[in-house]
């Protein structure tokens, strides 16, 4: 093995699923904001109802948080092997 070239890491399988997830769940997360803000200020005389979207978007926001520290996570241990994650892994990534 040359010292000159990082050890070849494997990328965890994982990380694909957790970028994917993360990605497609911030863009339906951000869309949806423009959906239930008129929704919760038409169902604000109903305290219940508006209880339950109110834990819809904060169960939602929960799982993003944890998408963002499996990333970090994940990503942390490519980058501490000393690998490099190839181009073509972000570009599957934008075009999947």
């Amino acid at each position: 093995m040359n010292p000159a070239q990082p050890a070849q890491a494997p990328i965890p399988r994982w990380l694909r699923f957790v970028l994917a997830s993360d990605r497609a769940g911030s863009a339906w997360y951000i869309g949806a904001g423009f959906f239930f803000a008129p929704v919760l200020a038409v169902l604000s005389p109903w305290p219940a109802v508006t209880a339950a979207l109110w834990a819809v978007i904060g169960l939602a926001g929960l799982w993003l948080g944890l998408l963002g520290v499996a990333m970090a996570v994940g990503l942390a241990r490519v980058l501490r092997s000393g690998a490099e994650i190839p181009e073509e892994y972000w570009r599957t990534l934008v075009n999947y």
